[in-house]
């Protein structure tokens, strides 16, 4: 979670500035699931008359006793000093946003207050925007430069990795994000959506552009940004079920499929698509990829985020402004898990969509005991005349003012992130004065299940060391 100021790029990137960092964000994890006195009488009187009445609320008060003991070591590794200088800088001036929370949920401060206070200077630029093809040059030219100093890294650990990332994005990537966000053009209030896709090697994306200008109410105003991790040669297909790899084709490019169509051909004339293209052993994560992708909004009103295997409802663009519109709140987000692709979207517009209120720690270390978001459930037993509140975001079906793309911007410090980009969204956006939502009805549906396709920790696994079973690859393939 971005909590922390970033006032310059040099920074130290010791392993005591990262664990200083994870203690930020571990004590901002525990404010927020610390139950209060309030809560804790709350759950006693749920168990209450239960033949385990007792042992349980001793339980529920040795959790919270715990978490307060946790709580009260990470402030005062804090206060003893535990943390670069740079760090403790941040604390005398009230900048660590993880000690102010309070404020925060009081709706006293948001994160941007109490960083810049009443000063947004740093948002402003006397230059021009930079345009698309400048932004995607970069981009392009930064991803082949990381590609070719991480190749030295093929046998490194884990920790130097990321400190190569790191130091590559911090002489190059943040100066040039932070003159971005500086610059960006002004915004269109003309109805116009931009659509953001990350595709990594998925044979359905053709479908979901396709699909999603045949079943939008204004297709002249939508406008879609695509980052395209595509192979181009020795491709391998996902892991199968005997644990194997077969070599398949080179996959297809989405982008020209879809101008090569009566519906696409237009649209792309009128440029109305924007692509940036990622060869596959390249390839960031999906969290890395929304980033790029963001960066190629240009100006359009309203911002939407999908992946890139959906089905849509008719009319969804304009219907998904519509219920952001109602939301009661001046900086809404309207967010869920959609239902599975299968569902017959049209015949259920009177159907109450469902919400994302599942959130559990993680048990697996390989998780680093994160919080999960299991799922979403059916909470309303008919459809809401407005949105509803909700906890959290979702990567699949994500809408909001494009205003959040300079007030919360994506982190460009976020490789490999697969797991974790919701919850890091989700803090972000509450944290800087967003209300999120559910949308009282499901316009898109998701494709939640593709076994033995490609995944991009399998691309990751190859480029660096194999840490554990080595696939069998490769045998020919249908």
């Amino acid at each position: 979670m971005t909590t922390i100021k970033r006032q310059s790029a040099s920074r130290d990137g010791s392993p005591l500035r990262m664990l200083a960092l994870f203690l930020v964000l571990f004590m901002v994890v525990l404010y927020l699931a610390l139950p209060s006195s309030y809560e804790t009488v709350a759950m006693e009187k749920m168990f209450h008359g239960q033949n385990s009445t007792g042992v349980i609320r001793q339980g529920i008060r040795s959790v919270v006793a715990l978490r307060r003991e946790q709580l009260s070591h990470a402030l005062k590794h804090l206060t003893d000093g535990g943390v670069p200088q740079r760090l403790r800088t941040l604390r005398d001036k009230h900048q660590v946003v993880g000690e102010r929370l309070g404020e925060v949920k009081a709706g006293k401060e948001t994160v941007e207050e109490i960083l810049h206070g009443a000063d947004m200077s740093h948002h402003l630029s006397s230059k021009p925007p930079m345009t698309l093809d400048e932004i995607v040059s970069y981009l392009d030219r930064w991803i082949h430069s990381l590609h070719e100093i991480l190749g030295e890294y093929k046998t490194a650990t884990f920790d130097q990795i990321w400190q190569a990332y790191h130091d590559l994005a911090v002489k190059t990537l943040f100066p040039w994000d932070q003159d971005y966000l500086s610059r960006m053009p002004p915004r269109r209030e003309d109805g116009s959506v931009f659509l953001s896709l990350a595709t990594y090697r998925d044979e359905n994306c053709f479908n979901t552009i396709y699909n999603a200008y045949a079943k939008a109410k204004h297709p002249e105003k939508l406008f879609v940004g695509l980052t395209q991790q595509n192979c181009h040669k020795d491709c391998k297909s996902g892991v199968l079920a005997n644990l194997s790899m077969v070599i398949v084709p080179p996959d297809d490019d989405c982008y020209a499929k879809f101008c090569e169509t009566a519906l696409g051909k237009p649209i792309c004339v009128n440029k109305q698509v924007r692509v940036l293209n990622i060869d596959e052993p390249e390839s960031l994560g999906p969290y890395a990829a929304r980033y790029f992708t963001s960066k190629m909004w240009y100006g359009e009103e309203w911002f939407m985020q999908t992946d890139a295997h959906m089905t849509f409802a008719t009319d969804w663009d304009a219907i998904s402004i519509e219920m952001l519109k109602k939301a009661p709140s001046d900086k809404p987000v309207l967010s869920h898990y959609p239902p599975s692709h299968l569902i017959d979207l049209d015949k259920r517009k009177t159907t109450a969509a469902s919400r994302l209120c599942g959130p559990v720690f993680a048990t697996s270390d390989l998780e680093s005991q994160i919080i999960r978001l299991e799922g979403a459930g059916n909470f309303d037993k008919k459809k809401l005349p407005q949105p509803g509140f909700a906890p959290f975001t979702a990567a699949g079906y994500f809408v909001a003012h494009s205003r959040f793309l300079s007030e919360v911007p994506f982190d460009p410090f976020l490789p490999w992130i697969f797991m974790g980009e919701e919850i890091i969204m989700s803090s972000r956006l509450w944290t800087a004065g967003y209300d999120i939502f559910s949308p009282t009805m499901s316009v898109v549906g998701h494709m939640y299940v593709r076994r033995h396709k490609p995944k991009f920790w399998e691309s990751v696994h190859r480029a660096f060391t194999f840490g554990g079973k080595q696939f069998t690859c490769c045998e020919s393939g249908d």
